[in-house]
Parts: structure tokens; sequence; C-alpha cells
């Protein structure tokens, strides 16, 4: 045996044991610190999750994180990740306030239920290098609000944004009278295997980011919430508000250097306003790629056919500076627009690219714009969402009714509305969940509900035993009996 092969076993026998042993600790102090917090009352909770809330929303800790993100994780922009911060919070506080999450929260006199709501324990809260502050603190809120500990795992690139946010956490919790141990994050190097242990002591885990780490966590053995793969892709239909479209879309896929996974992927336009939507797109700063450029982005965007990192959260400008495409650079593009035919391996620009690259593709009418969308789930991204541009509300209910997505944002800058927005009643969060399509438990925006346990007191009413015909009746006059 080489000596190399010798100490890489030595400091393996010696690494994981530590690791365990950290982790070890780390949950102890989340539980001892949960038990005391669930037994606070309502009042102490709302400080928390207030607390926690500032901790991120002050304006000068709120441009450190963004800074610091950008700065770790070369992904996005500065001052996007400052709104995303703040509104992100700004709108899950809205969503908890009032809300009762601790003792009795509902009582029926009619069915004779009571319900309790009852913390889950230590989160396990694994996030994603792409919002390394705004998805932690989301976690942490709603975790907070339902009476819970937490115990952040970040990606490795966003280990030290994540440090500076529970700093910041931690100063609040100060002022507040409220122990640290409540919110804790593994500490750096975060490893696979302290992730993987860290799940299998937490009481329930609740993952954001590759879908590798979703897949750890369903199969860790602990309960878990995970979502699916994002690629979005929105319809144009022919009675669309064509400017008003492209400047939705812009915004949307702008956003962050298109870091969401809600950000559009792909865009199938009718045939009949093709060539005016591309006019759209042209004049909020889209470029349209020739045959030969795309070729070359896609060399450099896709290498050993994965998507390459380092061209992933980056401007649009920046990316055509990479692929040497020195007449798109010149134009200082907002998006780099790609032409389609194809969907599936054999053609990387169909699947997910976190990148203000839009691929367009043309359909002959809103049926065929459907199985476009369609194909293109079932290659990636299925139960996600879909957006459309149409002034025909029945062509939303058709998506919804044909299409695996949890949800059909409908004239809106997809990436803002589809995890909560000012200007619709979808709950703020950064974890969309996919439902089976996606491969996850559930369907909704990951919210305060996936962090509580409800106890229900049955108490006995007056019996009402219904005649077999009020239930049966329809389907005898159908059928017979």
């Amino acid at each position: 045996m080489s000596v190399q092969i010798l100490q890489r076993q030595q400091s393996h026998s010696t690494d994981v044991p530590a690791q365990e042993d950290q982790v070890d600790a780390i949950v102890a102090r989340a539980r001892q610190a949960q038990r005391a917090f669930a037994r606070a009352g309502q009042a102490t909770v709302d400080t928390a999750v207030a607390a926690a809330a500032w901790a991120i929303m002050e304006p000068a800790r709120n441009r450190r994180l963004a800074e610091r993100a950008v700065a770790d994780t070369g992904l996005g922009n500065v001052d996007d990740k400052i709104r995303k911060n703040h509104r992100k919070t700004l709108g899950l506080l809205r969503d908890l306030h009032g809300r009762k999450t601790v003792g009795v929260i509902a009582r029926d006199p009619a069915t004779g239920i009571t319900e309790i709501a009852r913390p889950v324990g230590v989160v396990a809260a694994i996030t994603p290098s792409t919002n390394p502050g705004a998805t932690p603190a989301n976690k942490i809120i709603n975790a907070l609000k339902c009476g819970n500990s937490v115990v952040v795992a970040p990606s490795p690139k966003g280990q030290g944004t994540c440090a500076l946010l529970l700093s910041f956490i931690h100063a609040e919790f100060a002022r507040a009278g409220l122990p640290a141990d409540l919110v804790q994050m593994l500490p750096a190097p975060v490893s696979k295997a302290s992730t993987a242990e860290l799940m299998r002591q937490a009481d329930l885990v609740v993952a954001t980011g590759s879908q590798a780490n979703v897949h750890m966590a369903y199969t860790c053995g602990t309960p878990a919430f995970g979502v699916g793969a994002g690629n979005v892709a929105a319809i144009v239909d022919g009675s669309a508000a064509l400017a008003d479209a492209a400047a939705k879309i812009v915004r949307s896929k702008t956003f962050d250097n298109a870091t969401s996974c809600s950000s559009e992927n792909s865009l199938v336009i009718l045939d009949a306003v093709y060539q005016p939507m591309l006019e759209a797109l042209a004049a909020v700063g889209g470029v349209l790629l020739t045959a030969e450029e795309k070729a070359r982005l896609q060399a450099l965007m896709w290498r050993h056919g994965k998507l390459a990192g380092d061209m992933t959260g980056q401007s649009a400008p920046r990316i055509a500076e990479l692929a040497g495409l020195a007449r798109v650079r010149a134009l200082q593009p907002t998006m780099l627009l790609v032409p389609e035919t194809g969907v599936g391996v054999d053609y990387p620009f169909s699947g997910e690219k976190l990148s203000p690259v839009l691929t367009l593709y043309r359909a002959a009418d809103f049926t065929a714009a459907v199985a476009r969308v369609a194909s293109l789930y079932d290659y990636m991204g299925a139960g996600h969402s879909v957006g459309l541009h149409t002034a025909d509300p029945r062509q939303a209910l058709q998506l919804g009714q044909e299409l695996p997505v949890a949800r059909v944002i409908v004239n809106q800058a997809h990436c803002f509305a589809t995890g909560g927005n000012f200007d619709n009643g979808l709950p703020f969060s950064l974890s969309m969940g996919c439902g089976t399509w996606g491969g996850n438990n559930f369907s909704d925006n990951l919210g305060w509900r996936q962090y509580l346990n409800i106890t229900r007191i049955a108490e006995p009413i007056a019996e009402r035993v219904p005649d077999e015909r009020e239930l049966l009746g329809d389907y005898f006059a159908r059928v017979g009996q």
C-alpha cells in the first residue's frame, strides 16, 4: 500500500468521527434550545421571527450579505440580491403576520375537532449557492414561526454568506434575549458527509438546490421536503400584448442574472406573432444569435455533457465575452436569444441554463404550443410552473388541466410571481414544490405549514348516520340498484 493511500485512509478514519461529533454537538444544542423555545409562547416565537427577519432586511446588513454572496459565489449581482433579500423577507413577514402557530389554533364545534400546533423539532435546512442569504433566511423564519430550531447546511460556496447571516441573527437574538442555539449552521468546510449526518439526526429536512441534494434528503431516512428541477417555459399567444410580455420577460430573465429556478428558460411563440415578438424582445435588449454564434455558445456552456458552472449566474454581456461573440458583446445585450427546434440531451438549450440565455420555439397554434411545453417538461422541469402571456383566460385553465405543473403564471414576470409577489396571492417562498411530477411530496410553495405538526382532539358530537340513498341515490338512478 502506498504512503499516499495510507494517509488518505487515516485522514478519512479520523475526519469522519470528528465530523459526526461536531454534528452531534450542534444538534444537541439545537434540541435543548428548541425544547425551551417551544414552551415560550406565541409572543416569543413572533419576536424570534422579527429578529431573524430584521437581521437580513436592515439595509446595511442586507448590502453586506449581497456583496458577500456575489464575492463568494460569483453568481448574480449585488443590487438584485439586495432587492431579493428585502422583498422575499418582507413578503414572508406579510404571510406570517398575525398567524397563530402555538397552542390551540382552531376549534370546530360542528365536528368536535380542536387543532393544536406542535413543532417538528430540529430542522435541517439545506440551501443553495444561488441564494445563499435569502433562502436560509426564508427557511429560518418559517421554522422559527412554528417553534422549531434550525441547523443550516449551506453550499460550500455559500457558507461565508450563511455565516455572516447567522452572525446578524445572533446579534438580534442577543438584543431580544433569545438563545443563539436556535439557529446554527454546519462548520466550514461543509461536506457531503456532515450534511448527510445532519439530515440523519434532524427531525425534518427541507432541501433546496441541486437534485443530488434533494435526492439525498429524500433518501436520508428523516422526513423531508425537497424541490424539483426548474426549466420554466412560457407561451406567448397570438392575443398577447407583446410589448408588455417582452418587458416582463426581460425583467424576470435578467433578475440576479437568472439564478432563480423560476426564470424563463424557453419561450414558445405562436407563428402568428413570432416576428413581432422578436422585435419586442429586441426592443428590450434581447439579441438573436446566428447559427454560428449559437454553436460557439453551446460549446462553452456545456462541457462533458454538463452545464458549465462558470457560465451560470453571469450577465449576458459577460457570457457573450466569454464565448468570443464580439458582435453580440458590442450590443450590450440584456438576454441572448437562441432559436431551437428540438428537445432533449442532443439539444442542450432546451434545458435549464441559470443564465440570461433564452431559448425560442415556434408553434403553429396554441395546441402545438402546449405540446411543445409538454415535451420540454418530459425532458426537464416537470411539476414546476409555466408562464402564459395571453388575453384569453380559458387558456390558463387548459394549461392547468393538461400540463404537469403546480403553477400557471398568467401575464406576469415569472420569476417574481412564482415565489409569491405583492400583486398575486401565492405565498412568498424561494422553494417551489413540484408535486409527484417533479419527484416531490408536495406541490405548494414551501412555507410555514411544512414546518408544523398538528395534534387533533376529537370530542363526541351528535350522531348522524346518513341514509344510503343520500350517498348512492345518483348512482342508483344512473345504473340501477
